[in-house]
């Protein structure tokens, strides 16, 4: 068949498109599968708009094409990614006929989780014309629908819903939907909770994979979650761990590490009610950046209502809190007071130019007096320096930065500027094509 032909569609780019590149991931035992399928079927794993085949080819990691004229699907990937694939594309077209009917047995390939939903709450986790269910697959790369297990009678009280991913993907999928489905019928998540907390567990790459709890008051909770979930969001991204709110009870899920860093960032949080908090051993800590704010410029940093703090936090994905001692009167001898930054290293410097570009703005000189243009060799993440003329700032800058933005996404590195200085961060690859 050939690759120009015109009777298929396009094929899913869920891998890179070098054909050089592929031959050389191609694992030993990658190999091609042809499945026969009919026209109904053929619409049904299209999808609107070709997205239910780039569904089935993200989740099981294999290339799909579809060739409408001869009704054939081709897989193509390692020995697991095919079976994967196949198996996702049949319970996709057995949904167009009824019910999918799963054997537990010979369905998981380690990338299965089957949740029992109750009777009550489906149509709620469904959505309107299944749009919830969507947006969990859209949002953690998972494919899920309602099966029937080894042709069993169905539980009129429950309904088994089938989630097909990854370790990580399958725990968000699954956490959402407890969610709301402890919206619905409340008490639920008590009489699951062991095997919700024991799944999966030491089942990724570190072998450290788990899932912490902790409970929360009513009035705590509304702080946790935050506004319209937003401190919610703000710990997921920070720490790197899956965090979601099942009723009463924050669920933390991931590595080791990340789900520390979850527990660690939900306690300040709580902590800074209570009063001032510090942060003693910063320095070696490798998830946080420390930044001294001028203490006349700290309310311009802050913004009403923590907006301006807020607006930096929700693009970058961070965490970020003034440090103080108790009793100590607020500010280090007056004079700056330590901003806190917690997150991925990339998002964390993001975040520290923000804030430095705002600082600069009300206080010039502070970041960038004495300072030298610089140009890093290193081949991994570094930073830049340019410095401007005023002349050269402003068309650099562009109207409302948009110039400043165009050449950060193009580039891919962060670009920042703080005062007349344009911090330029990322890898050798990344920098060079910004100062292009």
């Amino acid at each position: 068949m050939g690759r120009g032909d015109s009777r298929g569609r396009s094929r899913s780019r869920s891998r890179s498109p070098s054909n050089d590149d592929r031959r050389q991931r191609k694992p030993d035992d990658y190999g091609v599968d042809t499945i026969k399928i009919s026209d109904d079927d053929a619409a049904f794993i299209l999808g609107k708009g070709g997205k239910t085949k780039e569904k089935i080819s993200r989740v099981a990691e294999a290339e799909i094409e579809l060739f409408e004229r001869d009704l054939i699907l081709e897989i193509r990937g390692s020995k697991l990614q095919r079976r994967r694939a196949k198996k996702y594309a049949e319970g996709v077209m057995a949904q167009r006929t009824g019910p999918v009917n799963i054997s537990a047995s010979d369905s998981d390939d380690g990338d299965l989780t089957m949740l029992h939903v109750p009777q009550e709450a489906v149509g709620f986790v469904t959505g309107r014309a299944g749009n919830f269910l969507r947006s969990i697959e859209e949002e953690w790369q998972t494919l899920m629908f309602f099966c029937e297990v080894g042709g069993g009678s169905r539980n009129k009280d429950y309904e088994k819903l089938a989630i097909f991913g990854s370790v990580r993907g399958r725990r968000g999928s699954e956490l959402k939907v407890l969610s709301a489905v402890e919206t619905k019928v409340p008490g639920y998540y008590d009489k699951i909770k062991d095997e919700v907390l024991s799944r999966d567990k030491g089942k990724d790459d570190t072998e450290t994979w788990g899932t912490d709890s902790m409970v929360f008051q009513d009035d705590e909770l509304s702080y946790a979650l935050g506004k319209q979930g937003g401190t919610r969001k703000k710990l997921e991204r920070s720490s790197g761990a899956i965090v979601q709110y099942v009723g009463h009870t924050a669920l933390f899920s991931g590595p080791r590490k990340q789900r520390k860093y979850a527990r660690e960032y939900m306690k300040w949080l709580f902590d800074q009610l209570e009063g001032p908090v510090y942060l003693e051993g910063w320095e070696d800590r490798d998830d946080c950046t420390v930044v001294d704010v001028p203490s006349d410029c700290i309310g311009y940093v802050t913004g009403a209502r923590r907006a301006a703090l807020g607006s930096v936090e929700e693009e970058w994905g961070v965490l970020m809190f003034f440090m103080n001692k108790k009793g100590d009167g607020g500010g280090r001898k007056g004079q700056s007071e330590q901003l806190i930054i917690f997150g991925p290293r990339r998002a964390r410097r993001g975040a520290e130019l923000k804030v430095m570009s705002s600082v600069e703005t009300k206080s010039p000189g502070t970041f960038t007096r004495g300072i030298r243009e610089k140009t890093s060799s290193e081949k991994g993440f570094d930073t830049d320096r340019m410095i401007f003329k005023d002349d050269e700032l402003s068309y650099a800058l562009g109207k409302e930065g948009t110039t400043r933005k165009k050449l950060a996404g193009s580039s891919g590195a962060i670009l920042q500027y703080v005062g007349h200085v344009a911090f330029i961060a990322g890898d050798l690859k990344q920098r060079r094509r910004s100062r292009e």
